[in-house]
């Protein structure tokens, strides 16, 4: 769900090239795991699954866990797995990776690429593949597993790692929560997590301190008219004059109604009326997408769109029995991801020390969602983060940058990142942040 993540990259091209992570014990422990963790990534790659669906892979990945001590429960908000280990006195951390893949047919050429089918919920046939990089936050979430359970005498406290259903659906993070992952779990007091990028070369660390991905609602609007032959309008009430004229008008809501400076999105990405040049329909639906950052700007928005929908249909002379339906899809929401500020300035501190300041850049943040919002929402005394880790090989990235031609996007059955920079990248910060909030004598 996270969409053309775009680091903001200016450094010269003396400072393209990686950088060797900080030489210590971490690195050179995930150096040497990489193969091992490389053949999970390719499984995992090869076989992916629909959200809601990740059946397999849950299985899989909970073998893992179990393997290197950690208590584990299954099926936790559907498919979730949640590991848990207890070292002693001190925080509780928890680390996220999402499970689930797209319903998109692979065009990488990749040897190992996709080639599963499986059925949407609305019972379709269609392809699957992991076009978001999952695959690789699960890689890197088992490298960093390893890495702390092999270094458990330098830190004390409870480590909760999870693995989350239908990320891309928006449902994971709020089924797990609703199923007790609070409650029947070690409540954490840290949450972090990472997300494959784009639009940065394969390793560079982004972040945001505040807020960092958009809420996201999906509304639904069904315009009424009254039908008729195309020939005799003035018998009519066309639906798809009353729904064009909603969608010019709903662009005043960010472009006349909020602060300049207070980004927002509504876009039209459907209309829908029609069937014949020469009839004038009874309806015409409209299916937006409306992105923000704060809940006051989410209101406003949506309060508008019923605002200026209900008057448009009056101008209109729409009677009251037909006035147009406005749903906000509610069960499709996803709220802001809100880094801890002074905890995320925290982290990148630590991370620029690893990685050298070259790979590490602060980001504006996107208008893409991520459920993992929900984890601090659900309490905020919780310290959140989730920060990107750049997935395009260099010589691809280089070459875009030199010809200004385009990258394939998250979401891309293109899209093939450099994944052993990623996983080992991933891997290395995941570890390092828990090392750091949980080393003893803290």
């Amino acid at each position: 769900m996270f969409k053309h993540t775009k680091l903001a990259l200016a450094a010269a091209a003396s400072l393209l090239a990686l950088s060797p992570a900080h030489a210590d014990s971490l690195n050179d422990a995930i150096t040497a795991d990489l193969p091992s963790l490389m053949e999970i990534y390719r499984d995992l790659h090869a076989n992916p699954e629909l959200s809601g669906e990740e059946v397999k892979t849950a299985a899989k990945l909970a073998v893992e866990a179990r393997r290197l001590g950690f208590t584990v429960t299954e099926k936790v908000g559907g498919t979730g797995v949640v590991a848990v280990m207890r070292n002693g006195e001190g925080p509780t951390v928890m680390l996220r990776a999402d499970m689930d893949g797209l319903p998109l047919e692979e065009k990488t050429g990749l040897t190992f690429a996709s080639q599963t089918k499986a059925r949407t919920r609305e019972g379709k046939e269609t392809f699957v593949m992991h076009a978001c990089g999952h695959d690789t936050h699960m890689t890197g979430w088992v490298g960093a597993a390893r890495q702390m359970v092999a270094r458990k005498d330098e830190w004390s406290g409870t480590l909760v790692m999870i693995l989350q259903p239908a990320e891309e659906t928006g449902e994971g993070a709020k089924a797990m929560l609703e199923d007790g992952l609070y409650t029947r779990f070690p409540k954490p007091e840290y949450v972090l997590a990472f997300h494959d990028a784009a639009g940065a070369p394969a390793g560079f660390i982004g972040y945001a301190a505040g807020y960092a991905l958009a809420n996201v609602d999906s509304v639904d609007i069904t315009v009424k008219g009254v039908g008729g032959h195309g020939a005799y309008p003035n018998t009519t009430k066309d639906p798809i004059v009353l729904a064009s004229r909603i969608v010019g008008a709903l662009q005043t809501l960010v472009s006349r109604e909020l602060d300049p400076q207070d980004p927002a999105v509504v876009t039209v990405g459907s209309f829908q009326a029609g069937f014949k040049h020469n009839i004038i329909p009874d309806e015409a639906n409209l299916l937006l997408t409306v992105r923000s950052y704060s809940d006051e700007t989410r209101k406003t928005l949506l309060d508008g769109i019923r605002r200026i929908v209900k008057g448009e249909a009056l101008t209109a002379g729409i009677p009251e029995d037909r006035m147009p339906i406005v749903i906000s899809r509610d069960d499709e929401f996803t709220p802001s991801t809100y880094n801890s500020p002074e905890f995320s300035r925290e982290m990148a501190k630590l991370f620029t020390g690893r990685f050298g300041k070259d790979r590490v850049r602060e980001t504006k943040p996107v208008m893409g969602g991520e459920d993992f919002s929900r984890y601090r929402r659900a309490d905020e005394s919780i310290k959140s983060m989730i920060f990107w880790v750049g997935g395009v090989p260099m010589d691809q990235y280089q070459a875009a940058q030199k010809s200004g031609s385009k990258l394939p996007s998250l979401h891309s059955p293109l899209w093939a990142p450099d994944a052993e920079k990623v996983v080992a990248t991933g891997a290395e910060a995941l570890a390092a942040a828990a090392l750091d909030i949980m080393k003893k004598n803290n």
